[in-house]
């Protein structure tokens, strides 16, 4: 176990009752994606059952490959028995497709033969969504109701402040990394989902984390990559243009432009594109 530092008194309070949640069941297997918030559930619950807790991660071409080797580290770190299953996402026509509840289709694709682990052991699936995560568009979380997964954070009140905060008291390796997600996210809902467009962010976005420019997506709009980065680093992408613009035109892409309003969670999602998504469904 690691060696525990006294967490925030802020937070104190949620963690036990935290606690108090877990204890309601036999055992669980948290989803482990290597994010800050289910590393830190990972932890909480190798505290509070030992052996009786299992970590799952699910890995496909999808999913950035530093996501599953954080995985494996994390749970080197905490010493919780960790397994590997191979999710098909790009197999699935529904999803390929890439409708506005997309990640409604992938949480049941990766969760249920999560739920068959689970039902082995007579344990509780549990994964890591915190109160911050209720005030963005979450198809997903329709996903985990009928599938009867638990959000502790959420039943503890916790926050990704909260998350962060007592990640750092325990000293997990990966407590201030910023969030990511699929590469899924980076294509706009309606455009086909392909391994080639998987590959190519990819490849994209690792490219441009040389550069140090801190949380980076690269959206696909087919010919254009638009670039999303916090502000105070665009002066860097565009000292850097040159060798940026070659190797995305490398990779496929025929225009490369960086977006001024910057990085901002969910870009592509409909609530913020809300007249273009309902016009294109209409079609």
């Amino acid at each position: 176990m690691l060696r525990k530092k006294p967490s925030l008194k802020k937070s104190k309070t949620k963690l036990n009752h935290l606690r108090k949640i877990l204890r309601r069941y036999k055992g669980v297997i948290v989803a482990l994606s290597g994010g800050v918030d289910s590393s830190l559930l990972t932890l909480i619950s190798h505290e509070v059952f030992g052996d009786r807790a299992i970590a799952v991660t699910a890995h496909s071409p999808i999913h950035p490959r530093e996501d599953l080797k954080r995985s494996q580290a994390i749970a080197s770190q905490i010493k919780i028995k960790h397994l590997i299953i191979k999710s098909r996402e790009l197999s699935n026509t529904s999803f390929v497709s890439n409708p506005v509840n997309r990640c409604y289709i992938c949480k049941k694709m990766i969760l249920r033969p999560i739920l068959m682990i689970a039902r082995q052991y007579g344990y509780q699936v549990i994964e890591a969504s915190n109160l911050d995560d209720l005030k963005d568009y979450r198809p997903g979380r329709k996903a985990l109701k009928e599938l009867s997964i638990v959000s502790p954070f959420i039943a503890a009140g916790m926050s990704k402040k909260d998350i962060r905060s007592l990640a750092r008291s325990y000293g997990l390796s990966n407590w201030n990394q910023p969030s990511n997600a699929c590469y899924a996210t980076r294509i706009p809902y309606y455009q086909k989902i392909e391994l080639k467009k998987i590959q190519r962010i990819a490849a994209a976005e690792k490219f441009l984390r040389k550069f140090r420019i801190g949380q980076v997506r690269v959206r696909d709009h087919e010919s254009i990559a638009r670039i999303e980065l916090c502000e105070k680093f665009m002066p860097v992408v565009i000292k850097k243009r040159r060798p940026i613009i070659n190797m995305l035109k490398k990779l496929g892409y025929k225009y490369i432009t960086l977006d001024l309003e910057g990085y901002r969670t969910g870009s592509l999602n409909p609530e913020k594109n809300r007249t273009r998504y309902s016009v294109i469904a209409k079609r």
